[in-house]
């Protein structure tokens, strides 16, 4: 189940991200899914479905 909740973005960072989505072929909340879930696994804060083109890391000593 995804949770809804409402975004204020700046027009113009808006219009950017809305580039970017279509340059993906993704919708504008489809391309804030995929920053988000990719900053999160890129800082370890998120352990579901890996990205699309992020390299899995090997297990740091301490989490083996």
């Amino acid at each position: 189940m995804k949770k809804k909740f409402v975004l204020r973005l700046d027009e113009d960072v808006y219009n950017a991200l809305e580039k970017w989505a279509a340059d993906e072929f993704r919708s504008a909340n489809g391309q804030i899914e995929w920053i988000l879930t990719h900053q999160l696994k890129l800082n370890g804060r998120y352990r579901g479905i890996q990205p699309k083109g992020l390299k899995e890391e090997p297990p740091k000593e301490s989490e083996k």
